[in-house]
């Protein structure tokens, strides 16, 4: 015997009804009886009915298949809640990209081991796969994300581990090794992808403190940014490829202006990378002489554009000799040279450094 559910509607829903069955052998063949309609009925109540119409096991018919049938139920989705729920999909997919990448193995040699209860190469790993999962600060890391997240069962760390004071200091046990892993980004990246460096392209940006910052010597007050000139900051040069692969990076303190720090960041990308045939692109924040005659030296290569202060200068070799082609009407010469964009003083840049002038696309 075994129970079937039977389905009827009222008032426009649709019930689930229980009835006992029978199966037993005609003539023709065999055939299936209702015993008794036992109603609406329960997970608990139905399991138990189930049990009781199957007898038992060990006296019970051997099967020449075994059953395989979902066994299911309905429920009312109104009455129920999710609890603990892990996010799993995100972690294990970054997870294999780490594995793939190399970079478990090369923090696992890479950062020495110690008393830690738990290493640093594992707490790294951590901050790497949650700053990837969900871009956040290390609080919500160890507040929030990692107790509901599958990193728990996919790292072996229980969520109680993880607090923000580990990983402030797994990010200081990374800081010594900071070069070593650009690079091997770097070269790992260019195994995998095919990434050229020939192009490079060096910004500054910043960003502020709340608080005194009176343990960091580089947190000063400069311009801000973020229009915050009651805080403390540090300014933040990063070189990307031109694909906008990330190349290294170095932080300066918050009273530096663009300008100064060209040579420095030029300066470490050659020592780490050596000097290849490469182009070095900035905007007008880092044109000045000095940055133009260091840039001369040895050769190198570079775009920057040319400060708005400068741009009167070439007026009359912009007008008689640059025609752009634009569908923006007969005043551009005008507008080109009293309203110019990025673009076009990149251009003029060219024409400053007597070099073949860029073709500028339709509409540039």
């Amino acid at each position: 015997m075994f129970i079937r559910p039977c389905y009827r509607k009222k008032n426009g829903k649709r019930h689930a009804y229980w009835a006992l069955m029978e199966s037993y052998r005609t003539e023709r063949g065999p055939r299936q009886r209702t015993v008794a309609y036992l109603g609406q009925l329960d997970e608990s109540h139905r399991l138990g009915v189930k049990n009781a119409a199957e007898g038992n096991a060990e006296v019970r018919q051997k099967q020449l298949f075994d059953d395989t049938r979902p066994h299911w139920v309905e429920v009312d989705v109104k009455r129920m809640r999710v609890e603990n729920r892990r996010d799993f999909g995100g972690p294990w997919l970054g997870l294999q990209l780490v594995e793939q990448l190399g970079m478990k193995d090369f923090l696992d040699r890479t950062i020495p081991g110690g008393r830690e209860e738990i290493p640093w190469s594992l707490m790294a790993l951590v901050l790497i796969l949650c700053r990837l999962c969900e871009p956040s600060s290390e609080l919500h890391i160890a507040e929030h994300y990692y107790a509901r997240s599958a990193l728990i069962d996919l790292l072996g760390i229980a969520s109680e581990k993880i607090n923000e004071q580990r990983l402030y200091r797994a990010l200081d046990a990374i800081l010594p090794h900071k070069e070593a892993l650009e690079a091997f980004l770097k070269n790992r990246l260019g195994e995998l992808f095919g990434i050229e460096y020939d192009l490079l392209l060096y910004d500054v940006t910043s960003t502020y403190f709340e608080g005194q910052a009176e343990g960091n010597p580089l947190a000063q007050r400069g311009y801000s940014r973020d229009h915050r000139p009651d805080c403390k900051q540090v300014c933040i040069g990063l070189v990307v490829s031109k694909c906008g692969m990330p190349l290294g990076y170095e932080v300066f303190s918050g009273n530096r202006t663009d300008v100064t720090t060209l040579q420095e960041i030029v300066q470490t990308m050659e020592r780490r990378y050596g000097r290849a045939d490469r182009i070095w692109v900035g905007d007008r924040g880092m044109a000045s002489a000095d940055n133009i005659a260091f840039l001369k030296q040895s050769g190198r290569r570079y775009i920057v554009g040319t400060p708005k202060s400068m741009l009167k200068q070439f007026e009359r070799e912009l007008l008689a000799d640059v025609v752009l082609p634009t569908r923006a009407g007969p005043d551009i010469r005008r507008r080109c040279v009293t309203q110019p964009t990025d673009h076009q003083s990149i251009l003029l840049a060219h024409l400053k450094l007597n070099l073949p002038t860029l073709p500028l696309t339709d509409g540039a």
